[in-house]
């Protein structure tokens, strides 16, 4: 049976860029704990427990700081400014070109070279169950313009509930922001098992069209009769061999799927995702505010050490984790038909991610 890391604060404090950085402890009455760095705001650890009431660790990360720096860049993090890729680094505002920091060859990617995986948040425990974290983009920072400040609390429910929510304000000049969060699960607490047994269901019926550099083009492609559709449960590895020009870009899942939301919802979460490992019994369920989920199969995780080396020793090898990572559309500066991402000098941008945690 597969136990859990001891994760020591100590092992996480350090300061970088001049800023402390450490690890704070969030609990609910019912056991659940979640660990948060606010180096890059990554969550470390979430124990939750199986359907036999035995706490595992659910998602993947590292023993300490210089792991969390050392390794997998965005596991666990919160991403910021602008999450997911940008088409050539390159988008126009204003009437004004912008150029971006090019990260994954031609495109932006997360944020860029530094983006918020890279950055140390300021941070306030606000009681036993949140955690407050505050960051400031500033104008240039990536070659984004504009101040862009950033507040994140993190909370823990009774109902074994993680919520993320954030909110962050253009305060001098028109911009551009798109976050997520992008936290690894294992729901099986074996961080380093397969995931492919895993059971996904996804309130979608359509996914984004990718080019060859692996951006959204703008074409919204109906899953029926692919191997992305998720609308009837499935599991991860049914399908996902499957001869699909999606799955062979993306090394596996790795691709943008377009909520269907309730014609009269708000801005209120919904659900996009539920998912199931059948043996432990542990479920996930995925709500939030935002237009999209990316699916993502841990197709690079490949088992290289030091960098895929994780609590414990855990070797985290590909189709160890899965990301579910609700946000607005990649891309969506350079396709006017998405919802845009633009904020105007004095616009907010609010939303949030629940990630709900049970046994069948």
């Amino acid at each position: 049976m597969a136990t859990y890391t001891d994760l020591r604060r100590e092992d996480f404090r350090a300061t970088i860029d001049g800023k402390p950085v450490d690890l704070f402890t969030l609990r609910n009455r019912h056991g659940m704990v979640v660990r948060i760095t606010n180096y890059g705001s990554k969550i470390e650890q979430i124990l939750v427990p199986d359907r036999d009431g035995t706490l595992g660790d659910v998602v993947q990360g590292y023993d300490g700081i210089d792991g969390a720096m050392g390794g997998q860049p965005s596991m666990g993090s919160f991403i910021g400014r602008y999450c997911g890729r940008i088409d050539g680094g390159r988008f126009m505002l204003d009437g004004a070109a912008h150029r971006t920091a090019v990260n994954s060859p031609p495109n932006t990617l997360h944020g860029g070279q530094r983006g918020s995986r890279f950055r140390v948040f300021d941070a306030r425990q606000l009681d036993g169950s949140s955690l407050e974290l505050t960051y400031v983009f500033q104008d240039g920072e990536e070659g984004f313009p504009g101040t862009l400040p950033v507040r994140l609390v993190y909370s823990v429910g009774d109902d074994n509930a993680l919520t993320i929510a954030w909110t962050a304000v253009a305060a001098d000049k028109t911009t551009i922001a798109n976050f997520t969060d992008h936290t690894f699960f294992n729901l099986s607490g074996d961080l380093g098992a397969s995931i492919l047994d895993h059971v996904a269901t996804v309130n979608a019926g359509r996914y984004l069209a990718l080019s060859d550099t692996a951006v959204p083009t703008g074409e919204m492609v109906d899953v029926t009769g692919t191997p992305h559709d998720f609308r009837t449960p499935a599991a991860f590895g049914a399908r996902i061999d499957a001869d699909d020009r999606m799955l062979t870009l993306g090394k596996g899942y790795d691709l943008h799927y377009v909520i269907d939301r309730p014609a009269a919802s708000t801005s209120a979460p919904v659900l996009q995702a539920r998912f199931l490992h059948p043996a432990s019994g542990r479920t996930l369920e995925v709500l939030s505010t935002e237009p999209g989920l990316q699916l993502y199969t841990g197709n690079n995780l490949e088992g290289k050490a030091p960098r895929d080396v994780g609590k414990g020793g855990t070797l985290y090898t590909r189709y160890s984790a899965f990301c579910a990572e609700p946000s607005q559309f990649p891309n969506a500066v350079n396709i006017p038909s998405f919802p845009s991402t633009v904020l105007h000098p004095g616009q907010w941008y609010a939303g949030s991610i629940v990630y709900r945690f049970g046994v069948a």
